[in-house]
C-alpha cells in the first residue's frame, strides 16, 4: 500500500470544474479518475480501490451526500471522503461532516486548500503512505504555481486552472519572465525597463506601473493586497513563488 500511487476518485457532473480538480489533483503527484454521477462512482468503486472520493453534493440522481453515506456504510473508513461543492451554509457542512464527509470544500476554493484537506485526510486514513510530493528536479525549476495560475516559463505557457479563458498578454508574460529570472528578491524599474524597452518601442517608468497592475489583476485574488508580485519602496518589484501573508 505505501509504494502505491495515490488514487483518487472525483465525482463532478460539471465538466470543466472535474477537469479543474483533477488537474490539481494530478500536480500533485496523484492518479486522478473521474466520474459524472453517484451511479458511475459505485461502479467505479467496484473496480477498483481509491484512497480518496472528492464528492460534490448536487449531482443528479443520487445526491452527494446520500452517496456518502452509501459509501461510508459499504466500505466503512478505508476510504476518504471530501465533499466539494457549491452548497456552502453552515447547516449543509454540518450535515455533510455528521452523516458521512472527513472534510468540506466550498467552491469557489483555492486550490492549495483542496489539496491541503486532501492531504489532511490522507494522513488520518493512511498514515504510511506519502503524502506530500517528492521534490521537483532541477530541470522543472521554470514551472511555477501563483495562486491558481499554472506558469512554465520554458514552454511560454500561463494556464489560470480556474478559468481556461484567462490569458496573459505577451507584454504581460514578459514582465513575469523577467521577475521570474530573480524570485523573491527585488527587481528594479530600470532593470524591467532595459529588459523590456526597445528602440522602436521605449517603456518608461509609468509603463512599468501599469503593466504590473495589468499583470497583478490577472493573477492575484486581491489585487489590491497582492500575495504574488509586490512593491519594494525605492527597490521595485518583487515576485513570490509561494503563498505569503499580503501586506498593504
Amino acid at each position: 500500500m505505501q509504494n502505491q500511487r495515490i488514487g483518487i476518485l472525483i465525482v463532478e457532473d460539471d465538466p470543466d470544474m472535474a477537469e479543474l480538480i483533477a488537474d490539481l489533483v494530478e500536480a500533485e503527484g496523484w492518479s486522478p479518475l473521474v466520474v459524472h454521477s453517484a451511479e458511475a462512482a459505485s461502479a467505479m468503486l467496484e473496480r477498483e480501490d481509491f484512497h480518496i472520493v472528492l464528492l460534490d453534493h448536487n449531482l443528479p440522481g443520487i445526491s452527494g451526500r446520500t452517496f456518502a453515506q452509501r459509501i461510508r456504510t459499504e466500505r466503512g473508513l478505508n476510504v476518504g471522503i471530501v465533499m466539494v461543492t457549491a452548497a456552502g451554509s453552515a447547516t449543509e457542512r454540518v450535515l455533510g461532516l455528521e452523516t458521512a464527509a472527513d472534510d468540506y470544500v466550498v467552491k469557489p476554493f483555492e486550490p492549495i486548500e483542496l489539496t491541503a484537506r486532501i492531504k489532511a485526510v490522507l494522513r488520518r486514513i493512511a498514515p504510511s503512505l506519502k503524502v506530500e510530493r517528492e521534490p521537483e528536479r532541477e530541470a522543472d525549476a521554470s514551472s511555477l504555481m501563483l495562486g491558481d495560475w499554472a506558469v512554465d516559463l520554458s514552454a511560454r505557457r500561463a494556464i489560470c486552472l480556474s478559468d481556461r479563458s484567462k490569458t496573459l498578454t505577451s507584454a504581460e508574460f514578459a514582465l513575469l519572465e523577467v521577475l521570474a529570472e530573480t524570485p523573491n528578491s527585488p527587481v528594479s524599474r530600470s532593470h524591467i525597463l532595459d529588459r523590456l524597452g526597445s528602440e522602436s518601442d521605449r517603456f518608461i517608468d509609468r509603463n512599468v506601473d501599469v503593466l504590473v497592475l495589468r499583470l497583478r489583476r490577472k493573477i492575484e485574488r486581491n489585487p489590491d493586497l497582492p500575495q504574488h508580485i509586490k512593491t519594494r519602496r525605492g527597490k521595485g518589484y518583487v515576485l513570490h513563488t509561494e503563498a505569503v501573508e499580503p501586506q498593504s
